[in-house]
């Protein structure tokens, strides 16, 4: 009998234990569907903007490629060169890929205001640090899209003048006439004035040559015609021309202004100060006397 009271006591004791058990996971059920409901309203309201924003980033890259690749077709009908035109293709695409992130994050609700700051800070700490190599960077952008001149070229900028060997996104390198290497950097150089002396595709040399006012002035200008006529560096247009200039002392100033190609300049001014030279003498042209007064003191 006193075995059957303890024993039922015990039993008294364990059920309210069961019971609260049963409470608390009833309790925590409660909570669990709670959360299930929350986290199902939540996707139920954030599969949209995931959907979408999905949706705009695969449309968004697409649309990338294909603007990228109108950017190099347009560039190669402007005859860009292939490192430009591989640069700014890249650049193109990086950019809106950029905007496109952050066009996508601002649709899943992600903040994109301290994400465009650093990107701006970053950009200014950038452009500072690297301002000289920028304004290089600028001007052989500027240099090879609009094209003063072109490698083959002969210029003078920059105090320095040569034939143009290479240009890149930074310099310019230039051979002169003695074999000297001269690399001017591409921002002062777009900034500045640029002699281009092959662009035209002809340039004019200027002769001058004094003969003695005793001359037949008409049988000197005639040999002279004939002196440009024999010679096949001439370019027939523009024509050549022969001006007389200053008389004085017993002189007469002639200036011959011939056009050749402009790779033939040094070598046809030679070759005219020597045919003329031998014409003139062949016809006893008679070259000017210097005349010196001496005065007794």
């Amino acid at each position: 009998m006193f075995y059957y009271l303890q024993t039922a006591e015990g039993i008294k004791k364990i059920i309210p234990n069961v019971e609260q058990v049963k409470e608390k996971i009833v309790q925590k059920e409660q909570v669990l569907d709670n959360y299930f409901d929350v986290f199902l309203r939540g996707l139920v309201d954030f599969a949209p903007k995931v959907i979408s924003a999905i949706i705009v980033l695969f449309i968004g890259l697409w649309l990338i490629k294909r603007i990228a690749r109108l950017t190099e077709k347009a560039m190669a009908k402007r005859n860009l060169e292939v490192s430009l035109r591989t640069f700014l293709k890249s650049l193109v695409s990086i950019g809106l890929k950029i905007i496109l992130i952050v066009t996508v994050a601002g649709m899943l609700g992600i903040g994109t205001a301290s994400f465009v700051t650093i990107l701006g800070a970053a950009g200014l700490a950038v452009g500072l640090a690297l301002q000289g190599s920028l304004s290089n960077f600028a001007g052989g952008v500027l240099i090879l899209i609009f094209k003063p001149f072109k490698v083959g070229d002969s210029i003078e900028a920059g105090g320095q003048s040569g034939e143009v060997k290479e240009i890149q996104i930074f310099n310019t390198i230039l051979l002169t006439a003695d074999h000297k290497t001269v690399i001017l950097p591409n921002g002062p150089l777009s900034n500045g004035t640029i002699v281009n002396t092959t662009r035209h595709g002809n340039l004019r040399v200027d002769v001058h040559v004094i003969i003695s006012s005793e001359n037949n002035l008409e049988k000197a200008q005639t040999i002279i015609q004939q002196v440009l006529e024999n010679n096949d560096k001439i370019l027939l247009d523009p024509r050549p021309g022969i001006f007389i200039g200053k008389i004085s002392d017993g002189a007469v100033n002639i200036n011959i202004k011939p056009y050749c190609h402009p790779a033939n300049t040094v070598a046809l001014t030679s070759e005219l100060y020597s045919e003329l030279k031998t014409a003139f003498d062949k016809h006893h042209i008679l070259p000017a006397v210097q005349q010196r007064i001496v005065q007794n003191k």
